[in-house]
């Protein structure tokens, strides 16, 4: 079973700065984008980020536009999640995603419909 291993997370002030990694716990075949979600307490989990495997073109939801940059390494399956200028409402448990298709590659990165998640890691921001 694929699952996705996140790290990076922790606590900071307000107007800081944190990066998130994401890699597979083994090699995956067919990624075809990944991205990045968020659960604060209380509240669904939302679309934060996303990144075409194939074409580098990224997805933002607004909230994080400007202040978040997704990057990867594809030949290590690896993504990183930059966040700048961090507000206390980033508080949240954030999860990697990968969406995986062994025919398709995807252009776009979509909002929903991953395959393969890791198991969150905790962002705190202090005001």
């Amino acid at each position: 079973q694929v699952q996705l291993v996140e790290s990076g997370g922790g606590l900071v002030q307000a107007g800081g700065s944190l990066r998130l990694s994401c890699v597979p716990n083994q090699r995956t075949f067919g990624i075809r984008a990944m991205g990045w979600f968020r659960q604060a307490p209380g509240k669904e989990r939302e679309f934060v980020a996303g990144i075409s495997w194939s074409t580098g073109v990224t997805d933002y939801t607004d909230s994080v536009k400007g202040r978040f940059t997704m990057s990867k390494d594809s030949a290590k399956n690896t993504m990183w999640l930059q966040m700048n200028s961090l507000k206390p409402e980033d508080t949240a448990v954030y999860y990697c995603a990968a969406k995986v298709d062994l025919f398709r590659s995807i252009m776009v990165p979509p909002t929903t419909g991953y395959d393969y998640w890791g198991q969150g890691t905790q962002v705190t921001v202090s005001s």
